[in-house]
């Protein structure tokens, strides 16, 4: 543990969202906070923040919350709001009620629309989601589209074109991959974050998305065990890997 930064032991459990410090020095009276066994009951004690804490620490018998730093991949559903303040369902109403509180905040890696579904990262990771989300990083992106119209057949060479310009914006979009599953469904993968920017493609093809869902971001793939709702924290390896993927066809569009 030799080097491993400490903290006050209230104050980690507040920062996790467990509650306030007074209603943790409440629970380590109680004897509900057990570090490798022991109770602990001095919530002045420091704690060393070691990569296993949250294996050693236990809160009502139960293993405490990873700390800071984390990386969640979110199956989202349609319907649910990537906002911390908006009316209706949000994102992190499906998180347990006690991450709302943490400190720093989990916030989403850039934000899927209310009616998009699928691959969804959230981070309390600033460093991790600037990375993310820089418009330098070029991460692809991959999206499954239902659409109202067939398919006319040159959707897949105006996208890589580099010269498509979305309704309202001069500059034209980087290059984007279409592959044609059906006449009604495609897979599209993005090197950019335009706002809409899927649905508002197709509708400069002249179509209409009735159905979006995100299934990879880098080389990180949306796994099918993973029901609409449902969330895993990310390992080293899967973190590394949303910064990977392939290329895109171009770093700048063709103007």
């Amino acid at each position: 543990m030799s080097g491993a930064p400490l903290l006050r032991l209230d104050r980690l459990l507040a920062n996790l969202g467990y509650g306030s410090r007074r209603e943790i020095q409440e629970m380590a009276r109680q004897g509900r906070i057990t570090l490798a066994g022991e109770a602990l009951r001095d919530v002045e004690q420091r704690v060393a923040l070691t990569a296993d804490l949250s294996a050693r620490l236990s809160i009502d018998g139960e293993a405490a919350d990873p700390l800071p730093g984390l990386v969640l991949m979110m199956n989202k559903p349609a319907g649910a709001t990537c906002s911390h303040k908006e009316a209706g369902p949000l994102v992190y109403d499906l998180l347990p009620g006690r991450w709302r509180r943490r400190e720093p905040a989990i916030s989403s890696i850039g934000r899927l629309d209310k009616e998009t579904s699928g691959l969804l990262l959230l981070t309390d990771d600033g460093a991790f989601l600037h990375r993310i989300i820089s418009p330098r990083a070029h991460i692809p992106k991959r999206y499954l589209a239902e659409l109202e119209l067939p398919l006319r057949g040159n959707e897949a060479a105006v996208f890589a074109s580099g010269q498509l310009r979305l309704a309202g914006e001069a500059k034209p979009l980087l290059p984007a991959e279409l592959e044609v599953i059906s006449p009604h469904k495609a897979a599209v993968t993005l090197y950019e974050g335009r706002y809409h920017q899927a649905r508002r493609m197709f509708a400069a093809a002249g179509n209409r998305v009735l159905a979006l869902h995100r299934t990879s971001v880098g080389g990180l793939s949306l796994p099918d065990s993973l029901e609409a709702g449902g969330f895993a924290l990310l390992d080293t390896a899967q973190r590394a890997s949303v910064l990977s993927g392939p290329a895109p066809l171009a770093l700048e569009p063709r103007i």
